[in-house]
């Protein structure tokens, strides 16, 4: 498109010079005339003749000159436009096109998760929350498609390393339109740390910490996309461009397939409140929480089946994040979910979606 107007531009242009030509042609002979309008010793009359002679076939040249730039203008101008409208007609036909294969797979998607309940849609992102029931567990799904990327963002309990904040108050203190709980933690006296490495605007808060026991690194890049996995090494991560993240086990699925769930966390606990953070092919991503616990502890959702349902769903990453009493999902300013401990629990660590 751009190459088609330059040429346009030349060509107006070029279309445009004789006529500037003649004007400076014009001037000069004025300037030629003044002169030879001067007294002159010899036949004054017939200088004058010929020099008005001349400026009339000039002045007919010149004219005839202007009137075919003139419509070479008008024609150009023409084609210019008309150029101009096809290629604004064409853009969002391009723009259908490209999105044609993304449409397609999401009115799929949809279709597996059913009707959404509500829907956030805004010139950030567009968020859609399902309910969905199964054997032993509630679950809540929030599909999110990010449009700009200042829709997604990981912030701290507090203003110090330390605090911590229940995720309803960290969204309404920050504006989000959708939050939920990040990684895990660690108290120590009256202050919850964030367990392993977690990065905030770019930067290791509490430094870069070798993954062991199967904890892993979950967050977003600068270019919005979900980014994770166990890293042993600082530089690996960082070749990933993280701008913000937390850590917590085990990781669920990579490129659609289910990973190996360490013994551990198949029995301790089997049944419990999950979190999981992922995304589907479309790069699209979705949050999935669960409720759980009961008194004989038959509530609740193993990880086994939170693989199986992802996959169900064409869930490409998926990561285990912060369950149990932590589990907490905002949508719209509610509280979605039913935390455990009757009650939101203080976190030093929430992702949160703005609208």
């Amino acid at each position: 498109m751009t190459s088609s107007i330059q040429y346009l531009n030349r060509l107006m242009l070029f279309v445009i010079a004789p006529f500037i030509g003649c004007f400076i042609a014009l001037v000069l002979l004025n300037s030629t005339k003044a002169y030879i309008a001067d007294p002159a010793p010899i036949s004054e009359p017939v200088l004058e003749a010929e020099a008005y002679n001349h400026a009339a076939e000039a002045l007919t040249t010149s004219t005839e000159l202007a009137q075919v730039t003139r419509a070479n203008i008008e024609h150009s101008y023409s084609k210019y436009s008309e150029t101009t409208k096809l290629v604004s007609s064409i853009v969002p036909m391009i723009k259908d096109t490209l999105n044609y294969p993304y449409s397609i797979y999401d009115q799929k998607l949809n279709k597996k998760l059913g009707t959404p309940s509500a829907t956030i849609n805004s010139s950030k992102l567009k968020a859609q929350l399902y309910y969905k029931s199964y054997e032993h567990f509630q679950g809540y799904i929030v599909k999110i498609k990010l449009k700009s990327s200042k829709a997604v963002d990981m912030v701290l309990g507090g203003d110090e390393l330390g605090d911590a904040m229940t995720t309803l108050k960290a969204a309404k203190t920050y504006g989000a339109a959708v939050a939920v709980n990040a990684g895990g933690f660690a108290d120590s006296g009256s202050k919850r740390y964030p367990l392993g490495t977690t990065i905030i605007n770019g930067k290791y808060v509490n430094g870069f910490q070798p993954s062991k026991n199967n904890l892993f690194f979950a967050g977003f890049n600068d270019q919005n996309e979900l980014i994770g996995g166990v890293f042993k090494d600082k530089e690996k991560l960082d070749k990933l461009k993280p701008r913000f993240g937390a850590s917590f086990v085990p990781v669920l699925l990579k490129d659609g397939k289910k990973q190996t769930i360490p013994a551990k966390w198949k029995t301790s606990p089997k049944r419990a409140p999950r979190v999981v953070l992922g995304n589907f092919k479309d790069d699209q991503i979705i949050l999935f929480v669960t409720d759980g616990y009961n008194t004989n502890g038959s509530a609740g959702a193993t990880l086994a089946e939170i693989q199986n349902i992802l996959r169900s769903y064409d869930v490409q990453s998926a990561y285990n994040m912060d369950g149990g009493g932590s589990a907490s999902l905002i949508f719209n300013g509610n509280i979605i979910n039913s935390p455990s401990d009757g009650k939101l629990r203080k976190l030093p660590t929430h992702l949160l979606f703005y609208k």
